[in-house]
């Protein structure tokens, strides 16, 4: 296992035994120097006659020598590894050796606790992922690729290619935090007038390995090698697809990115061209899921799109994984204006069809509710709505708020509760508990102070 292509012990290794090959070489060029130039009295020449082994033939001091060196270097390092590992190993699992530590942390579970599939898009997804990378799991975030705006609908205008944005934030998200690698695919190009202004360096990246390579399918593969991820990204399709919308008044949006822009009901979302093939390597993971989580993410425009491939409905429907959909904490300007978590729930129900979503988690704290302020145009998305939800369904209820940003997930906090689920560790509750209902009554919902002309929408 310490041979496996990609553990990062090799390289280093070679490059230390170079380093003392070079510096033992240095010492025995000194050490034949001083022995055939450097004058030593006469008494001293039989003891280092002797020390030097001048009495046995040359092929068998060389022998010994590299003998004893090996030997030396060997103990020597084993000694030193043990005494700087063997604190670290004390607190970790004891079936486990420094092997199997080492590649767990490079490749993730060779036996995963469990096999979580996440599908969505946008912030939301890599927020969970941020989250779940932390366990023991072997992750895989299926990805839209119908985005359209800012970078990466610049470079799909121009190179004909499906969307890297939201495959790029992922694959960050599963990238070690310290690697300066995974920061430089974050970063954005701001120089107004530039060619490069609002191109993110990652968009660029796997475009550029997409031509290489000929295959954007090998540029994803490639990309994740780079930042040496702990998981998988997969497209939820290759085509260049394109997300359209049609509203209740039968106007007809074209790209996703200009959704939102109307501030009006959505009817449907569709994909054009219609019925993409999906991706292989998704729809396997999918069906050998042992948890399928839907979102968080924005509904219409990060959830649905992979919704609308047929082969990837198919999957969730015959995957006999729990499925649960992570409910965002708060409603999203210009696609979900005033809908509840039911209304979230329904929407997603009518997609992927009756009896195949088993679970929703929803924000049960409401202090998401108190951050949001009259100005803002959006409302808290609580449980109390879930309890008209079929009982089929059952609702997870629990604190994943972000306690910096209360219109966010907690990574740390999310995963937990999916982690729930996951092991079977859960425990179903009412939906609205009497102290919650209290909490929830003191807060006057936005849409009742609309509706009274308190405030303007």
């Amino acid at each position: 296992m310490w041979l496996r292509p990609g553990m990062h012990i090799k390289r280093w290794a070679a490059l230390f035994l170079f380093g003392i090959v070079l510096t033992g070489l240095s010492i025995a060029m000194a050490l034949v120097y001083s022995y055939r130039y450097v004058p030593f009295p006469r008494p001293l020449m039989g003891v280092v006659q002797a020390v030097t082994l001048q009495f046995l033939p040359r092929e068998a001091r060389f022998l010994i020598v590299l003998l004893l060196g090996v030997a030396c270097m060997v103990y020597g390092f084993y000694r030193l590894s043990r005494g700087i590992i063997m604190p670290v190993l004390a607190h970790a699992k004891a079936d486990k050796g420094l092997v199997q530590i080492v590649a767990e942390h490079r490749f993730g579970l060779a036996n995963p606790e469990s096999n979580v599939v996440a599908i969505g898009g946008g912030t939301g997804l890599s927020t969970l992922l941020r989250g779940l990378k932390r366990h023991d799991l072997s992750i895989t975030a299926i990805v839209t690729v119908a985005d359209d705006g800012g970078s990466t609908g610049k470079i799909r205008s121009a190179y004909d290619i499906p969307a890297p944005g939201d495959i790029r934030n992922c694959l960050v998200a599963l990238a070690d935090d310290e690697s300066l690698v995974s920061r430089l695919f974050q970063y954005r190009f701001n120089q107004a007038g530039s060619e490069l202004d609002g191109h993110s360096l990652g968009n660029l990246f796997i475009t550029a390995l997409t031509k290489v390579t000929g295959s954007f399918e090998r540029a994803v593969i490639e990309s994740a090698s780079v930042l040496n991820i702990r998981g998988r990204v997969l497209p939820s399709t290759l085509e260049n697809v394109q997300l359209d919308a049609e509203l209740v008044d039968g106007t007809i949006i074209e790209g996703e990115s200009n959704i939102p822009n109307k501030n009006a009901p959505i009817r449907r979302v569709f994909l054009a061209p219609p019925n993409p093939a999906a991706y292989r390597p998704a729809v396997s993971a999918i069906l050998q899921a042992d948890l399928i989580v839907l979102g968080p993410g924005s509904l219409y425009t990060s959830i649905l799109p992979n919704l609308l491939v047929p082969d990837i409905v198919r999957a969730i429907r015959a995957s006999t994984a729990p499925k649960v959909y992570v409910i965002n904490v708060a409603t999203q300007t210009g696609e979900t204006d005033h809908f509840t978590a039911l209304d979230h729930v329904r929407v997603i129900d009518q997609h992927l069809g009756p009896g195949v979503l088993d679970a929703v988690l929803v924000n049960s704290n409401p202090a998401s509710a108190e951050a949001i302020g009259p100005e803002l145009t959006i409302d808290p998305v609580l449980p109390d709505s879930l309890e008209r939800l079929e009982p089929r369904i059952r609702v997870i209820a629990r604190d994943i708020v972000n306690s910096e940003n209360p219109l966010r997930h907690d990574p740390a906090q999310l995963a937990a509760a999916l982690l729930e689920v996951a092991t079977g560790q859960w425990h179903e509750e009412p939906v609205v508990g009497e102290t919650h209902r209290q909490q929830v009554e003191t807060l006057t919902p936005r849409r009742e102070l609309i509706a009274a002309g308190t405030i303007k929408e």
